[in-house]
């Protein structure tokens, strides 16, 4: 029996095999951050392919939280009834939808990747003042942030429960909390980004209060058959930044406070980071965090075989495999590597003259 198509319950929701789409923002939402057909398409193109767990992109509990003015949000009704389409495309096709609740702090009102300019978006062009722990760009091109005071922290905290609130109204199944990658959560962990003397600065335990706050705002509001995923930056890739020995401490708190799956990716907060890439390169942490925190794991970086994905899965280096560029390759992966893997590919009946 194949370890990657094994399921995964988590909670009250059980994942048909350990296969599941990173969040992967898309920069082409409609007005006001709503979902678009493109939306549709693209998610529910990898549920018919056979993805477990098909997570969106990074949707803003703010507006102010999108990275791009096209990034997609969840901080209105509107969101909710935009959402419910998509949703109920991936349920029908044998996938979990999750949606990431995220703010992209210092990180925000940027260009969108493929646009001519690079660096922060000007409020003449729609764009806007961004929030961080400080008031330090994250690069001289961006934007420069107003530091978010105690009043605007407890805003932040309420709108991932609120939004976390909508998602499971539009029809997710589970929530991912968005606290990698530089964006604000990991700014407020890494000592780099994080120069505070308040009580959400300073030693780790404050640094981690603000994150802490979220998840346990976010489990409350959707209740507890509901699985809550955090995503986040296992370490630095900084000298003097965080590092895998503070993950281990951070995810057995999520855990305590209810967080049921650490998605381990890394960097993202600085741009002096030397990231070592390889295949499978984040796996380490993602083992030593399940090993040591005593909670399931996710693993992401550079999978593309499902030999090794196979093997990440059977030999305990995490519960979860997410696939991201792979996915935009071949929508189909897992139907493919199913086959190779000896397992019956679950292909819908409308594609079984090509089984």
């Amino acid at each position: 029996m194949s370890a990657l198509f094994s399921p995964l319950t988590l909670r009250a929701v059980t994942l048909p095999n350990r296969i599941a789409m990173s969040p992967m923002c898309q920069y082409t939402a409609g007005p006001d951050g709503l979902p678009t057909d493109w939306h549709l398409v693209h998610l529910g193109a990898r549920a018919v392919g056979g993805v477990g767990l098909v997570i969106s992109e990074a949707s803003a509990v703010r507006p102010e939280g999108r990275i791009s003015p096209q990034d997609t949000g969840i901080w209105s009704g509107a969101h909710v009834d935009a959402w419910r389409p998509i949703t109920a495309f991936l349920t029908a096709h044998g996938a979990v939808p999750a949606m990431q609740l995220a703010h992209a702090g210092f990180k925000a009102s940027t260009y969108r990747p493929w646009a001519p300019e690079r660096g922060g978006v000007p409020d003449s062009e729609g764009g806007w003042t961004p929030v961080s722990p400080g008031t330090a760009p994250f690069a001289p091109n961006y934007r420069t942030p107003t530091e978010l005071d105690t009043a605007g922290i407890a805003d932040v905290v309420e709108a991932f429960a609120a939004g976390a609130t909508r998602a499971v109204d539009a029809g997710f199944a589970a929530v991912e909390i968005h606290a990698a990658h530089g964006y604000l959560l990991h700014e407020f962990l890494s000592p780099l980004t994080n120069q505070r003397t308040d009580e959400y600065g300073g030693d780790r335990a404050g640094r981690m209060r603000f994150t802490l706050e979220v998840a346990r705002a976010v489990r409350a509001a959707v209740g507890a058959d509901v699985p809550v995923l955090t995503r986040i930056s296992s370490t630095d890739w900084v000298a003097g930044g965080w590092t895998v020995d503070d993950s281990v401490v951070l995810a057995a708190e999520l855990a305590r406070v209810g967080v049921d799956l650490i998605d381990t990716s890394s960097g993202g907060v600085s741009p002096a980071q030397q990231i070592p890439l390889g295949p499978g390169y984040q796996v380490p942490a993602a083992a030593r965090i399940r090993r040591e925190a005593g909670v399931p794991t996710g693993a992401v970086g550079l999978i593309v075989e499902p030999e090794h994905a196979e093997q990440i899965v059977a030999d305990g280096g995490a519960d979860l495999v997410l696939l991201g560029r792979e996915l935009l390759r071949d929508p189909y992966w897992p139907l493919r590597a199913a086959a190779e893997l000896g397992t019956t590919p679950s292909w819908p009946d409308q594609y079984l003259r090509a089984a």
